[in-house]
């Protein structure tokens, strides 16, 4: 088989696996290894210390760190979908549209490898492959513009015009040869003088066009970030629990993107509830109903000492009465985190509802044994007590 007609028969092939881009580019370095090295000097990557390991710097510098034999990387999108109304009802949190289904770790996963299988049924020969889903470090980003699913956007996204950039990216590291797929035309790509994700970002976590402060960032801060919400980023949280998408959410290219191509379905929103959690409910969660609300979704990635504190943030800003008590009840939570951030919420929701939380801080603050949480109790009740009479 020739590598052009591999190429077409790998396309052919990925299409009949549901991904809606497919694109082939040759193995070689990446380009743009000096500007990864340098968002890590910045320290813009905060507590992400893997990304800095030299094996993930390797990967992310030539694909053959990955699979040594490698000739060839096939790069697909999977288009997780459009927005849908919240519930009525209840005090609600958000959940990025890309956790809302199945993990979209395990749904790639299982499209590559049985593409993999394809093209070693094609070559009628053993294949060396390595199977590449966002925890793979490789330039996938720059694989993904090289091979024409789409352009890098300001907001460090890739979109691909008539998606969007509601898709995730994966990757299949061959040892054949196929023939490239060709970029776009220059012209027809671009975010041009567009700023809004940039302006959008309620933390400021974009340093300047193309670059994050992963450290700022809402996605970063509910996922990977394991201690205290920094207190000047909280109230700039809103209602998110896991993930962020204001940046895609005031993009052009979204608001345009036809409803043509539908999303996977297996990473379509479990249920409405899933993707707008009763925060009330979550907050009086015990361990196993916690488990299965994260059950074979990507929020199996923060612990629930994590998923709690972003939820006592939430109903910090939510400006609902009906949040107190439940914030109320993270202050007997047996982790200092989630106590210390309950804290907080009980002073934010003091100021915004006139709730009358002074003597449920005195009495957590009675009992705390916690540096942290008594900290965070001490300034709840500083911030209580300077406010107005009301």
């Amino acid at each position: 088989m020739t590598p052009e007609a591999l190429r077409d028969h790998v396309i052919a092939r990925a299409r009949h696996h549901g991904f809606h881009r497919v694109g082939v580019v040759p193995v070689e370095p990446a380009r743009r290894s000096e500007l990864y090295a340098a968002w890590l000097a910045a320290g813009h990557h905060g507590e992400m210390a893997y990304l800095a390991a030299p094996e993930h710097v390797a990967g992310r510098a030539d694909p053959r760190a990955l699979l040594s034999e490698a000739r060839t990387v096939v790069v697909v999108a999977l288009a997780y979908g459009k927005d849908a109304p919240p519930p009525p009802g209840g005090v609600r949190g958000l959940i990025a549209r890309y956790a809302r289904g199945t993990d979209y770790h395990m749904v790639m996963r299982d499209k590559l490898a049985a593409l993999a299988d394809d093209v070693g049924a094609a070559l009628g020969r053993p294949l060396a492959a390595r199977v590449c889903v966002d925890s793979a470090p490789v330039a996938e980003r720059e694989l993904a513009e090289q091979a024409g699913l789409g352009f890098v956007a300001k907001n460090t996204m890739v979109i691909a015009p008539g998606l969007g950039s509601y898709v995730v990216l994966g990757e299949l590291l061959l040892d054949a040869e196929l023939a490239p797929t060709a970029p776009p035309e220059r012209a027809a790509r671009g975010c041009g003088g567009c700023r809004a994700c940039l302006d959008a970002c309620p933390t400021g976590a974009f340093v300047d066009a193309y670059v994050l402060d992963a450290r700022r960032c809402i996605s970063y801060l509910t996922i990977e970030h394991h201690g205290p919400i920094p207190v000047e980023l909280r109230p700039r949280m809103g209602a998110m629990v896991f993930g962020c998408d204001i940046c895609q959410e005031v993009c052009p290219y979204n608001a345009a993107a036809p409803d043509r191509h539908p999303p996977d379905a297996a990473l379509a929103p479990r249920d409405p509830h899933h993707a707008f959690p009763d925060l009330l409910a979550l907050a009086a969660a015990g361990a196993n109903q916690l488990r299965q609300f994260v059950k074979r979704t990507a929020l199996r990635r923060v612990d629930r000492r994590r998923l709690l504190r972003n939820v006592a943030i939430a109903l910090g800003n939510s400006a609902d009465p009906r949040a107190v008590p439940a914030a109320a009840g993270l202050l007997a939570h047996p982790e200092p985190l989630v106590r210390g951030h309950a804290a907080w919420a009980l002073a934010e929701l003091a100021t915004t509802t006139g709730a009358d939380v002074a003597a449920m801080l005195a009495d957590a603050a009675a009992r705390e044994d916690d540096p942290f949480a008594a900290d965070e109790l001490a300034a709840a009740r500083a911030r209580v007590a300077a406010l107005p009479a009301r």
